[in-house]
């Protein structure tokens, strides 16, 4: 998948008026039916199956739908599941740059990610309560990109409870393990499963408070793909495995060096101290020279996300990043508006640019994660700021910093709300 790019000026983009806001449509069989048949092939390449688990307490609907957000495959998973069903789906504005029309009539609203919107609330409860219609809701708001739960925001516990509808959850298993972010979009032979569950009913959201709610999120959110195909003996055949798990493996455990791991077919290596891991067919990580220090990615990964703790600690943290800058302030396209640098640190991303026109700054109390990505849109790897009227994407010239700016993001948060 592609997104429509248009090179312009920066001062272009400042004359745009920020797209109307519009009614919910209605969405379309039709274009629910296609995504039904144009789904069902891949869906039996991967063996889907599905099981259900209180269903039968959730009613016809509508309900509020959370589901795990793991791969391309998830609303194709979603079309099996609730098909005939009409429902919308929360999509980021990306999503519908040079494809609005599109994506109104498949049913989508369009929100930015990890921005405070208050618009989407309205819609979402207008959604159920008026047009009495289903809501479908990636609650982690990004893909995974390690593996495990991105992270999910306690307003969604008060949301749930003004929504008052039956929430059901959807939890996949093997989307991940067919097409992770940090493999550069490739496709692996595996099976995909998934567990659709009446997670909360209208009584039980009407007497568990919002923590309780939120503990009940966070349980049936906490997931390891990793662990999962390393438990269930899940194997990955496929000889490019390793390609981009510099991504997510950036810092190397042996020598302390960021930035100088290459994951190449079934290997990562570092190319400062030469020390090599192996991936093996179900996931799990072997040195060929030395000791083995995380044989379990995601434990790699929160010895990445303690070192950038450590940083944020004693102030030594800083990025400072050379980007190509993309603005989206409409849904017509992407503007490229030329390059800039980005700079984080304990006070936040400040983003300079085209010749010292954008300026934007924004503070790390701003958001509780960071919209990044990896290979976004076939483009590259992408770091995204902004707020309700401009969305900045930084594609940086160094390689391997969108996780570390991640960790950093939401390590600075909790810093900071902790000491509120």
């Amino acid at each position: 998948m592609k997104i429509k790019t248009k090179w312009v000026s920066y001062e272009y983009t400042e004359q745009l008026p920020p797209p109307p806001k519009e009614k919910l449509g209605r969405p379309s069989f039709l274009f629910r039916l296609l995504i039904r048949i144009l789904s069902a092939f891949e869906l039996r390449k991967t063996k889907f199956t599905y099981t259900k688990i209180r269903m039968n307490e959730a009613g016809k609907g509508p309900y509020l739908i959370l589901m795990n957000h793991s791969s391309f495959i998830d609303l194709k998973i979603a079309s099996k599941l609730f098909f005939p069903k009409s429902y919308y789906i929360i999509c980021t504005t990306d999503g519908f740059v040079g494809k609005k029309w599109l994506m109104r009539r498949i049913g989508c609203i369009p929100t930015r990610k990890f921005i405070t919107d208050v618009t989407l609330t309205r819609n979402m409860i207008r959604a159920v309560n008026k047009k009495k219609r289903s809501v479908l809701l990636f609650p982690e708001a990004g893909y995974s990109l390690d593996g495990l739960t991105t992270v999910i925001p306690k307003s969604l516990a008060s949301l749930i409870k003004k929504m008052n509808v039956p929430v059901v959850s959807v939890i996949t298993d093997g989307a991940f393990l067919r097409q992770p972010l940090y493999n550069n979009l490739h496709l692996r032979k595996t099976k995909v499963s998934a567990q659709m569950k009446c997670l909360l009913t209208k009584a039980e959201i009407a007497e568990k408070s919002t923590d309780e709610i939120f503990a009940a999120l966070n349980e049936e959110f906490a997931f390891d793909n990793f662990r999962n195909q390393a438990n269930n003996s899940v194997k990955i055949e496929e000889e490019n495995r390793a390609d981009g798990l510099n991504r997510i493996l950036y810092r190397c455990p042996a020598c302390q060096t960021e930035g100088k791991m290459r994951g190449e077919g079934i290997r990562l290596v570092c190319e400062h101290c030469q020390k090599s891991y192996l991936m093996d067919e179900y996931g799990q990580m072997h040195a060929e020279n030395g000791e083995t220090e995380f044989t379990h990615i995601p434990d790699w990964t929160a010895w990445e996300r303690e070192c950038v703790r450590k940083e944020l600690e004693n102030g030594s943290y800083r990025m400072e990043l050379d980007v190509d800058i993309g603005i989206i302030a409409d849904y017509k396209a992407m503007y490229m508006v030329g390059d800039g640098k980005l700079v984080h640190t304990n006070n936040g991303f400040e983003l300079v640019g085209c010749d010292g026109k954008l300026n934007y700054t924004q503070s790390p109390l701003s958001s509780y994660c960071l919209n990044s990505d990896f290979y976004w849109y076939e483009i590259g790897d992408v770091i995204g700021i902004g707020d309700n009227k401009r969305l900045y994407y930084c594609f940086p010239k160094q390689k391997d910093v969108v996780m570390k700016a991640r960790f950093a993001t939401e390590e600075l948060y909790k810093m900071l709300k902790n000491n509120d």
